[in-house]
Protein backbone atom coordinates (compact mmCIF):
# COMPACT_ATOMS: atom_id res chain seq x y z
CA UNK A 1 0.00 0.00 0.00
CA UNK A 2 1.19 3.23 -0.87
CA UNK A 3 0.43 5.86 1.82
CA UNK A 4 0.20 9.65 0.52
CA UNK A 5 0.96 12.69 2.78
CA UNK A 6 -1.54 15.12 2.48
CA UNK A 7 0.60 17.74 3.67
CA UNK A 8 3.51 17.74 1.41
CA UNK A 9 0.75 18.09 -1.29
CA UNK A 10 -0.62 21.56 0.54
CA UNK A 11 3.19 22.84 0.78
CA UNK A 12 4.20 22.02 -2.73
CA UNK A 13 0.57 24.39 -3.34
CA UNK A 14 1.42 26.88 -0.76
CA UNK A 15 4.90 27.16 -2.39
CA UNK A 16 3.74 27.52 -5.89
CA UNK A 17 1.71 30.27 -4.64
CA UNK A 18 4.62 32.18 -2.69
CA UNK A 19 5.83 32.22 -5.82
CA UNK A 20 2.72 33.61 -8.00
CA UNK A 21 2.39 36.37 -5.03
CA UNK A 22 6.10 37.29 -5.39
CA UNK A 23 5.66 37.31 -9.31
CA UNK A 24 2.71 40.15 -8.43
CA UNK A 25 4.71 41.85 -5.85
CA UNK A 26 8.00 42.39 -8.27
CA UNK A 27 5.72 43.66 -11.46
CA UNK A 28 3.58 45.91 -9.11
CA UNK A 29 7.07 47.77 -8.68
CA UNK A 30 8.44 47.72 -11.43
CA UNK A 31 7.24 51.26 -13.18
CA UNK A 32 5.63 50.51 -16.72
CA UNK A 33 5.96 52.97 -19.66
CA UNK A 34 2.84 54.07 -20.91
CA UNK A 35 2.31 55.51 -24.30
CA UNK A 36 1.39 59.36 -24.57
CA UNK A 37 -2.12 59.85 -23.85
CA UNK A 38 -3.50 62.22 -26.41
CA UNK A 39 -5.73 64.57 -24.94
CA UNK A 40 -10.00 63.78 -25.58
CA UNK A 41 -11.43 67.21 -27.52
CA UNK A 42 -15.21 66.98 -26.95
CA UNK A 43 -16.40 68.31 -30.31
CA UNK A 44 -19.68 67.17 -29.91
CA UNK A 45 -21.87 69.97 -27.15
CA UNK A 46 -25.37 69.49 -25.64
CA UNK A 47 -28.00 71.87 -26.91
CA UNK A 48 -29.25 74.76 -25.33
CA UNK A 49 -32.62 75.14 -24.24
CA UNK A 50 -34.59 77.84 -25.69
CA UNK A 51 -37.60 80.02 -23.75
CA UNK A 52 -39.46 81.90 -26.32
CA UNK A 53 -41.73 84.04 -23.80
CA UNK A 54 -45.83 84.56 -25.62
CA UNK A 55 -47.05 87.98 -26.34
CA UNK A 56 -51.11 86.56 -25.73
CA UNK A 57 -52.63 83.86 -24.83
CA UNK A 58 -53.01 82.54 -28.88
CA UNK A 59 -49.10 82.28 -28.59
CA UNK A 60 -49.11 79.96 -25.79
CA UNK A 61 -49.71 79.33 -22.32
CA UNK A 62 -48.53 78.82 -18.91
CA UNK A 63 -48.59 74.64 -18.34
CA UNK A 64 -48.87 75.11 -14.56
CA UNK A 65 -51.58 77.68 -14.30
CA UNK A 66 -53.11 77.75 -17.89
CA UNK A 67 -55.61 80.82 -16.52
CA UNK A 68 -52.85 82.81 -15.24
CA UNK A 69 -52.15 86.16 -17.45
CA UNK A 70 -48.76 86.72 -15.93
CA UNK A 71 -46.66 85.66 -18.76
CA UNK A 72 -48.20 87.68 -21.37
CA UNK A 73 -46.31 91.39 -22.39
CA UNK A 74 -50.41 92.67 -22.11
CA UNK A 75 -51.78 94.63 -18.69
CA UNK A 76 -55.21 93.54 -19.30
CA UNK A 77 -56.99 90.58 -20.37
CA UNK A 78 -60.39 90.97 -20.28
CA UNK A 79 -63.85 90.24 -21.68
CA UNK A 80 -65.25 93.69 -21.50
CA UNK A 81 -64.37 97.35 -21.45
CA UNK A 82 -60.41 97.60 -19.92
CA UNK A 83 -60.55 101.55 -19.63
CA UNK A 84 -63.76 101.09 -17.19
CA UNK A 85 -62.41 101.62 -13.70
CA UNK A 86 -65.40 102.50 -12.32
CA UNK A 87 -65.90 98.71 -10.44
CA UNK A 88 -62.89 99.24 -8.51
CA UNK A 89 -63.93 99.49 -4.64
CA UNK A 90 -61.37 100.17 -2.08
CA UNK A 91 -62.72 98.07 0.83
CA UNK A 92 -60.03 98.72 3.44
CA UNK A 93 -57.29 100.42 4.97
CA UNK A 94 -54.80 99.97 7.83
CA UNK A 95 -51.19 100.82 8.73
CA UNK A 96 -49.25 103.67 10.08
CA UNK A 97 -48.95 106.79 7.30
CA UNK A 98 -45.28 105.64 6.27
CA UNK A 99 -46.62 101.88 5.83
CA UNK A 100 -50.51 102.22 4.83
CA UNK A 101 -51.87 99.16 3.18
CA UNK A 102 -55.16 99.34 1.49
CA UNK A 103 -57.47 96.28 0.22
CA UNK A 104 -59.10 96.77 -3.34
CA UNK A 105 -61.09 94.42 -5.23
CA UNK A 106 -60.09 91.80 -2.34
CA UNK A 107 -56.40 91.97 -2.97
CA UNK A 108 -53.90 94.00 -0.58
CA UNK A 109 -51.63 96.73 -1.88
CA UNK A 110 -48.84 98.89 -0.58
CA UNK A 111 -47.77 102.11 -1.67
CA UNK A 112 -45.78 101.44 -5.31
CA UNK A 113 -47.44 97.46 -5.50
CA UNK A 114 -48.80 96.21 -9.02
CA UNK A 115 -51.25 92.99 -8.57
CA UNK A 116 -54.03 92.09 -10.70
CA UNK A 117 -57.93 92.55 -9.42
CA UNK A 118 -61.02 91.20 -10.60
CA UNK A 119 -63.63 93.26 -12.05
CA UNK A 120 -67.23 92.35 -13.49
CA UNK A 121 -65.50 93.31 -16.98
CA UNK A 122 -62.62 90.94 -16.32
CA UNK A 123 -59.22 91.57 -14.95
CA UNK A 124 -57.33 94.91 -14.49
CA UNK A 125 -53.72 95.18 -13.27
CA UNK A 126 -53.36 98.10 -11.37
CA UNK A 127 -50.65 100.11 -9.78
CA UNK A 128 -51.23 101.71 -6.49
CA UNK A 129 -49.84 105.48 -6.35
CA UNK A 130 -49.98 106.93 -2.99
CA UNK A 131 -52.55 106.05 0.20
CA UNK A 132 -53.71 108.33 2.23
CA UNK A 133 -55.84 108.02 5.17
CA UNK A 134 -59.14 107.81 3.34
CA UNK A 135 -58.35 107.53 0.27
CA UNK A 136 -55.79 105.55 -2.76
CA UNK A 137 -54.81 106.62 -5.99
CA UNK A 138 -54.15 103.67 -8.77
CA UNK A 139 -53.32 103.88 -11.90
CA UNK A 140 -54.51 101.57 -14.53
CA UNK A 141 -54.63 101.49 -18.52
CA UNK A 142 -53.15 105.21 -18.34
CA UNK A 143 -55.80 106.52 -16.23
CA UNK A 144 -55.55 107.63 -12.68
CA UNK A 145 -58.29 107.11 -10.15
CA UNK A 146 -58.86 108.43 -6.55
CA UNK A 147 -60.80 105.75 -4.44
CA UNK A 148 -62.43 106.55 -1.29
CA UNK A 149 -63.09 104.64 1.54
CA UNK A 150 -66.59 102.87 1.42
CA UNK A 151 -67.60 105.18 -1.87
CA UNK A 152 -68.94 102.36 -4.50
CA UNK A 153 -68.55 104.09 -7.69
Amino acid sequence: MIFVNPMNHHMKLFGSMKAGLLFVMLAALVPAKAAPVAPVVDVQQAPRSVFNQPASPKDGRDPFFPASIRPYASAVVSGGNSNDLSSLVMQGISGAPPHRLVIINNVTFGVGDDAEVRTPEGRIRIHCVDITANSVVVEANGQEQTLHYGDKQ
